[in-house]
């Protein structure tokens, strides 16, 4: 199996569909955001309010780099490919942007405060902002992009799969 990472905006579906997409597909699921906390034996939003943002990133990049060179589905942080040694390395593999709108996107993840730059308050313009900033991004290194608004995770990897098969 080849490897294929998963990109886009919190509440896109990266964590529930990467699962799904790996059984489809024969292969090992991981999530960077698991293994960064298991590996630091503390939450993201701990390492962010401890360390600092460019400490996490760090972190970060040199995980995503390492689990990029293995075979299976690898689901990336929302900013992690803004990292340019993460971009990098996404060069070198299936890269899948799962689209949605902020809309969506709220409505998927509430005001989940595990998620560092969304806490507080304004969850929904500090998204429609991450969004405005990382679509040009996500856009530049996806192979393939899927609309996850309104859809069915099951539909979506079977989406997923077939859009990969003709990509």
């Amino acid at each position: 199996m080849r490897t294929i990472a998963l990109i886009g905006a919190p509440g896109s579906g990266k964590s529930t569909l990467g699962p799904l997409l790996a059984e489809r597909l024969g292969g090992p699921f991981v999530d960077v955001d698991t293994v960064i906390e298991q590996r630091q034996g503390r939450a993201i939003r701990d390492i962010f309010a401890d360390d600092g943002e460019d400490a996490f990133r760090a972190i970060e990049a040199a995980v995503t780099v390492e689990l990029l060179a293995q075979p299976g589905v690898v689901s990336l942080g929302g900013g992690a490919p803004l990292t340019p040694r993460i971009a990098t390395a996404l060069g070198d593999v299936a890269t899948v942007w799962l689209q949605v709108d902020a809309h969506h996107a709220v409505a998927r993840i509430g005001l989940d405060q595990g998620r560092p730059l969304l806490a507080g308050q304004g969850v929904r313009a500090t998204l429609i902002a991450l969004l405005n900033a990382r679509t040009p991004v996500y856009r530049s290194l996806a192979t393939v992009a899927i609309d996850t608004n309104g859809r069915e995770p099951d539909a979506l990897a079977d989406a997923i799969a077939a859009a990969l098969e003709e990509a």
